[in-house]
This record gives C-alpha cells, structure tokens and sequence, in this order.
C-alpha cells in the first residue's frame, strides 16, 4: 500500500470513530432498565391437616378417584414436625419454625430455641391479665414474612382462626407464650405499645381472620383491659376496616393500601355453619387479600390459614373438619388461578402447602369404596361397609362401626359396643356427629400427632421441595427462592 493510501485508510478510521462516539451535544442513546418482576410467596398453613385428614377431605369431596387442588401441585415432599420439647408438637413452635427456622419449644412463638414457655398471669375467672414472660427468657427469631417486610415487599396475613392464635402470631409477634393474645395484637399496630418495631413504620398491610376480641377494651365487650381500642389505632393508620361480608365486599382492594378485616369476636365460623352473609369465605379474603398486595411492584408474602380444621379435629367432628379441608382447597385453586393471571408460568410466584401436624384421626376397617359425600350418601363418613357384600362389618361385639375413627377423643363406649347395633351412616354422617375413639379424652380433648405431613408446591424455587425435610428446612428453601 502507498502512502496515499495509509493516508487515506486513516483518515477514514478517524471518521468512522468520531461518527460513533457522542459529544457533549449530542447525548448518547441508552436502553431503560426493566423493572425487576415482582417475587411472590403465598404460603398456605391447613392447621391440623394431617395426610389421613386429606385422604378424607378428598374422598368427602370428589371421591376415592377424584383430585383436590392440593393433590395436583408438582412438587411434594414429606415434612417433620417434632418442636425442641416434644415428640408432638403444638401450633406455636411448629409454626414458627416454618417462618423463622429454629426449633423452639411447645407453646414459644418465633423465639429463640432457650426460650421457655411461661404461662400468663390470670385472675380468679381464669382470664388472662398479662405477659409473664419474664427477663433474659429468649429473643426474638426473624420470620419470613418481617425479611419481606425489610426487603420492601408487602406482607399479609389471612386466617379463619383469631388472627392472634398461634400460627397467624408466629408470623409477626414474638412472645413466651401463644396464650398472651392481647399482646399479639398490640404488636400490629404500627407505632403503638407493644409494637413489633421488625415490621417497619408502616406495618403488615393485610390482617383478616377472626378474633376483634383483643383488639377491642372490655367496655366495648372486648378483652382488652388496658382501654386500648387497637381497631381505631389502626383505622387511624390509614387501613380500610372490614367487620362483616358486606362491609368486605365493598372494599376494592385493587384500589387499597391497607386492609383491616375482624368479623368475628373468637375464630370465625366452621365452613359448614358459615353464613356467607356475615363472613367471607377464605377464597374470598385470600384473593382479596392477594389483590391488595399486589399494589407493591417489589411484590409480596402472603400466609393463609386454614385453621379450623385443627379445631373439628380436636372436637372429633369429622364432618366439619373435612369440609373446612375442602374450603381450604378452594383458596388455594382460587389464588393459583388468580396468580397465573398476571404470572401465567409462575416464573415469579411460589405457592406453598402444607400443614403444621397431624391429628389422631384414621380411616377403619376394609370399606367398600364410597364415592363423594352427597345429600343421599354420607360417603366417608359412614360406617364400613363389607366391599363384597355391601353389609355393615361388624366389630367383636357384633355391632358396627364408622369409617372415620380417632386415637383419642371424648366418644368412646365403654365397655362392650353392643348398645351401637343401630349404628348407621344417618348417625354417622352428621354435622355435629363426635366420631368414637379409642381412649376417651375430656370434650374437645382430641390431640395433635406425631406423624409427619404433606409439603406440596409450585412456582418459583418449588422444585427444591423435596424429600423427607424438617420444618426448619422449609424456611431456608422458601427464603432462598424469594430471595430474602
């Protein structure tokens, strides 16, 4: 190449540079960052709903070929619920340590594993006056849903039990014992006393369930003797209050930043005896709940609870139980589908099942299949059926006997079974039926047991969902694909 040549050849590249480069009056073009997608984790809690509680619920549903909403979910594993003290635990620590990873003893929620279980101070009537928690008695174990809180994310909490009970408390409140509701309450009240200060200025976004009881003085019929009125503290913090169906359905909640719902003084309703007129359904307040925290970009954490299939069970009244499992489905189906609408793949949710323990119930005998539970069958609440003959089996005694049977609980004949010749499903299939059990407890004395229970997810980090796990597992496997 000559030098007019090379001369020329640099020239260009000269030219071709500064074409591509931008002075200071020509502003060089750039691309706007995307905004993360939002992260979402509905973490669904069925008290009490132990694997034979589900196999139930399904056959009572849909019959022994039939699938629940839970029995879809891609992922499953099996969950151990033993807490720090007990081979059986209760709902408090079991809980807790799904939301904060530690072991800590029967009755603790979300405090450190040294933390003892202290009772309240009561009075003579038994009514509980206050903390007795005690000095140097444990700390404070971080929960999941105050990482969310700290990681901008909205947070709610929605149950059928009082949202001060032990496991909607386990995941904002931190205290010696589930018993001291009164001051689970204080501690959602942004800037009160009392206050759980973990849950930044402006406070978990969502409350609904039952319960206004330790949320209102005892002048107003509540059980609040310090006067406090927390419900007007938290109106004046700017939450949209709900204490009814009506006053719920009114509520846009794609137009709500905080939402406040108390429709029951204690738990609210078992599914059968709720009147829709009064009291929302769960489906109703998950998907409410799930449009009011969908108002945060980040995205959010949200826990429902079904919590009175744990106490059906503990009453031994299978039916009510079984259709508080079913009412528990139907908000899981309903926030699945409710999520795929803005995340049809799920790339950005994780929606986990499961429950906290199990219960002493169990199916009898070698029954005849039943098919679902109609108006003209009681299905698995029946009594056994021989599957050859059709005819009721019959025990020792020669007398029948149902299906669905408990460890413990308060029905148990004594002595021999022979007064239960009569014994047929109209009996059995009862709403208010106790259903026998092997060794008699005081009414509603039915216990928790030990056995492991069902995990199941799908979404966002669900397949590392797996396996035999202890619930302390769970909390780093949901915290980790959250990213918190």
């Amino acid at each position: 190449m000559n030098r007019k040549s090379l001369l020329i050849a640099a020239l260009s590249a000269a030219f071709l540079a500064a074409c591509s480069s931008s002075d200071n009056n020509t502003p060089a073009t750039t691309t706007p960052p995307v905004a993360a997608a939002p992260k979402n984790v509905i973490f669904f809690l069925g008290d009490g709903m132990g694997l034979t509680t589900m196999t139930a619920a399904r056959i009572y549903a849909v019959g022994e070929d039939g699938e629940l909403t839970m029995d879809t979910l891609p992922e499953t594993a099996f969950v151990k619920t033993f807490s720090n003290d007990a081979q059986v635990t209760d709902s408090a620590p079991s809980m807790a340590a799904y939301m904060t990873g530690v072991k800590m003893n029967n009755e603790v929620i979300s405090m450190s594993q040294n933390t003892n279980a202290i009772d309240p101070i009561t009075d003579a009537a038994g009514n509980k006056l206050g903390n007795n928690c005690g000095t140097n008695n444990g700390t404070a174990a971080t929960t999941l849903l105050e990482l969310a809180k700290t990681a901008g994310l909205g947070t709610g909490v929605v149950s059928t039990a009082r949202v001060t009970h032990a496991t909607p408390a386990a995941t904002y409140a931190h205290i010696c014992h589930r018993d001291l509701e009164n001051d689970i309450a204080a501690a959602a009240v942004p800037g009160g006393a009392g206050y759980n200060s973990a849950l930044g200025t402006t406070g978990l976004d969502v409350l609904m369930g039952g319960g206004s009881q330790f949320f209102k003085p005892v002048k107003d019929g509540g059980k609040r003797a310090d006067g406090r009125d927390l419900i007007a503290e938290l109106k004046a913090k700017n939450y949209a209050y709900a204490s009814n169906a009506t006053e719920f359905s009114a509520i846009d909640g794609t137009k709500t930043d905080k939402l406040l719902g108390l429709f029951t003084s204690s738990h609210m309703s078992y599914d059968l005896d709720r009147d829709p007129a009064k009291e929302p359904s769960l489906a109703d307040m998950t998907t409410k709940a799930m449009d009011v925290l969908s108002r945060n970009s980040k995205g959010y954490f949200l826990m429902v609870e079904g919590g009175r299939i744990d106490h059906a069970l503990h009453e031994t009244t299978a039916k009510k139980a079984l259709q508080d499992t079913v009412a528990f489905d139907n908000a899981i189906k309903a926030a699945i589908a409710k999520a795929k609408l803005t995340d049809p793949t799920l790339a950005n949710t994780l929606i986990v099942v499961t429950a906290d323990h199990d219960h002493t119930l169990v199916l009898n005998g070698y029954a005849k299949r039943t098919g679902k539970t109609t108006a003209a069958s009681a299905g698995v609440l029946g009594v056994v059926k021989n599957y050859v003959t059709g005819a009721a089996d019959k025990d020792l005694d020669g007398a029948p006997y149902p299906i669905i049977g408990f460890g413990n609980g308060e029905n148990r004949v004594q002595g021999s079974r022979t007064s239960q010749a009569s014994l047929d499903e109209s009996v059995t299939g009862a709403s208010t039926y106790h259903q026998e059990a092997v060794i008699r407890m005081g009414a509603g004395g039915e216990t928790h047991g030990g056995t492991d229970v069902f995990l199941g997810a799908i979404g966002k980090g669900a397949e590392t969902f797996t396996g035999t796990i202890d619930n302390t597992k769970v909390f780093t496997l949901v915290k980790n694909a959250a990213g918190l």
